[in-house]
């Protein structure tokens, strides 16, 4: 059960004031709800919990700066989903890389042509180009729906919003990576549908 706005104030300020058993209670409170959030953006417990952690390090550091007029756990909530998009970048990075190396191994196990392999490496790249001119607003739902493979609900809870902006803000950013595909890279149309 969640105590009321003025508890939650008084536990920042006794925190901000250097009470450490002010800001346990806080984590405590917000511990699982933190951890939720990171894992739907991670998709990872362990990565999750590593974040919930830092998040939870990088908001008591900066307590002074936080508004007390305003709900603590938006506030947080923000500090751990920041914190997770940035691991997921540098994860994804990683993964990629991974992943290249890994498509010319089974390329070539599969019997495909160097340029079989060469060509499906420059598909993927004007692909990842394509995302990479979009705004964070299009990559993030993008990738949390095609690369995390989230449901819609999921989506939902990780961006702060209703399904139905979900499918809205996906429609568009779909739109969006055809029309960049369509100006960018014709040739990725005629091949497959984006």
């Amino acid at each position: 059960m969640q105590s009321s706005t003025g508890d939650e104030r008084a536990l920042v300020a006794a925190a901000r004031g250097g009470d450490v058993r002010s800001y346990e209670e806080l984590v405590r409170r917000y511990q699982g709800l933190a951890f939720r959030v990171a894992y739907l953006v991670l998709g990872s417990a362990d990565s999750a919990e590593d974040v919930t952690q830092d998040a939870f390090v990088k908001a008591f550091h900066a307590l002074d700066r936080f508004d007390l007029e305003r709900p603590f756990r938006p506030w947080l909530l923000r500090i751990v989903a920041n914190e997770a998009r940035n691991v997921r970048k540098a994860t994804w990075r990683r993964t990629n890389l991974a992943l290249r190396y890994g498509e010319i191994a089974i390329a070539r196990s599969s019997g495909d042509t160097p340029e079989d392999i060469a060509a499906k490496s420059e598909r993927r790249t004007k692909l990842l180009a394509a995302l990479e001119s979009l705004g964070e607003e299009e990559r993030l739902v993008i990738s949390l729906r095609y690369f995390l493979e989230l449901s819609e609900q999921e989506m939902a809870e990780v961006l702060s919003c209703r399904r139905g902006t979900v499918k809205s803000r996906l429609s568009r950013s779909m739109d969006k990576l055809r029309q960049v595909v369509a100006e960018r890279y014709p040739e990725l149309e005629a091949a497959h549908d984006v």
